[in-house]
């Protein structure tokens, strides 16, 4: 019972809490450009560029083929296409390198979405370092409006609450801006 314990007590140490996200609603989201992949093939991704097809699903991970991780992206491939149906894009991030990324696209994102490498620059600008002296990032979900402003910010190290939240918020955003507008 006691190893238990101990075993548990580890475990929950060794999972990222829920935090405030750095970037609050209402803040101008830094822009970045990337190396990202889509279906194993590597594409240059520029945020400013991907928000003039409306609003942009910016989520943060820490690492690709870990279990959350990989429940996360399978979780938003499976959503993927009620995120485009409201005009908005899933567009998933790390620090890992471009080909485990390339790799990771096909198995884990299902070829649904891209994701892109982010860099030390990109995880100091949207304040999502997983802890000091590691490049991972930490799990943050950002939803972007077309004109570059955060309308919604969500961390936390449990994947299962991204996803639904980010679509409610994408579901939001277009009943109150409709069709068109921005």
């Amino acid at each position: 019972m006691r190893i238990v314990t101990t075993a548990i007590a580890l475990a929950l140490l060794a999972t990222p809490m829920a935090a405030g996200a750095a970037l609050k609603q209402g803040a101008k989201a830094p822009d970045f450009t990337t190396m990202g992949a889509l279906g194993g093939k590597a594409f240059r991704l520029n945020l400013k560029q991907q928000l003039r097809r409306g609003p942009v699903v910016l989520y943060f991970f820490p690492k690709a083929f870990t279990q959350g991780c990989t429940l996360e992206a399978h979780a938003f491939s499976e959503a993927a296409d009620d995120f485009k149906k409201l005009g908005a894009q899933v567009v998933g991030m790390s620090a890992d390198d471009q080909p485990t990324l390339a790799k990771f696209s096909v198995e884990e994102c299902r070829s649904s979405f891209p994701v892109a490498t982010a860099t030390p620059a990109t995880i100091t600008a949207y304040d999502v370092k997983l802890k000091e002296g590691s490049p991972l990032t930490n799990r943050t979900s950002y939803v972007i409006a077309p004109n570059g402003t955060v309308i919604y910010s969500y961390s936390s190290g449990d994947w299962k609450n991204h996803v639904p939240l980010a679509l409610g918020a994408v579901r939001d955003w277009k009943a109150t801006h409709g069709r068109g507008k921005r």
